[in-house]
């Protein structure tokens, strides 16, 4: 089955990043496509720049929609992840599928320089998510008490992840994938 997605996002990268490093990341992604570069990937909307990378800036930019195949999803999102190392700040891509049925699905891909920071910006969302929620209901008081819980919970798990996630070969911790979002 065919679908429409859009890939949509804001990635800052590490001074010294070059482009061979950023196609090499995506490889997956490319590969798909039939690309061997960035610059190959155009968007089925021409009003969208596809994928951008500005070397001045060291960012990262990606405004993309086409017709793909559920395999898809398999190519892109370690494409994205593969960014990590590459970035200097936590950042989060969004990833939505929309179908012939009318039926859409979203995914969000973050992508950090470390598991920590990409924990850090997927509680920030969680608040975030939380509260446009809740601002409709409950006055600022009741938000910061459920924000407040949110926060608890992003605590201790990270505590328990650390514990247990630790990559005793290198000393690194191991990435975390919380990326399904559906609404």
């Amino acid at each position: 089955m065919r679908m429409e997605v859009h890939v949509h996002g804001t990635i800052h990268l590490r001074a010294g990043i070059v482009l061979t490093e950023i196609n090499d990341a995506l490889q997956p992604w490319l590969e798909y496509l039939e690309a061997k570069t960035i610059h190959e990937v155009k968007s089925m909307h021409h009003d969208e720049l596809g994928i951008h990378f500005d070397s001045r800036s060291n960012v990262l930019e990606i405004c993309w929609s086409a017709d793909v195949s559920e395999n898809f999803e398999n190519r892109v999102e370690p494409a994205i992840r593969a960014l990590c190392p590459l970035s200097e700040i936590a950042a989060e891509i969004e990833v939505s599928y929309f179908d012939d049925d009318g039926n859409d699905d979203m995914s969000i891909v973050f992508v950090g320089p470390t598991p920590a920071s990409i924990h850090e910006a997927q509680r920030r969302r969680m608040a975030e998510d939380v509260s446009d929620l809740l601002v409709r209901h409950f006055d600022e008081p009741a938000i910061n008490e459920v924000v407040s819980l949110v926060n608890d919970l992003f605590s201790r798990d990270w505590a328990r992840r650390h514990s247990s996630i630790m990559d005793f070969s290198t000393g690194d911790t191991l990435p975390l994938d919380r990326r399904r979002h559906l609404h």
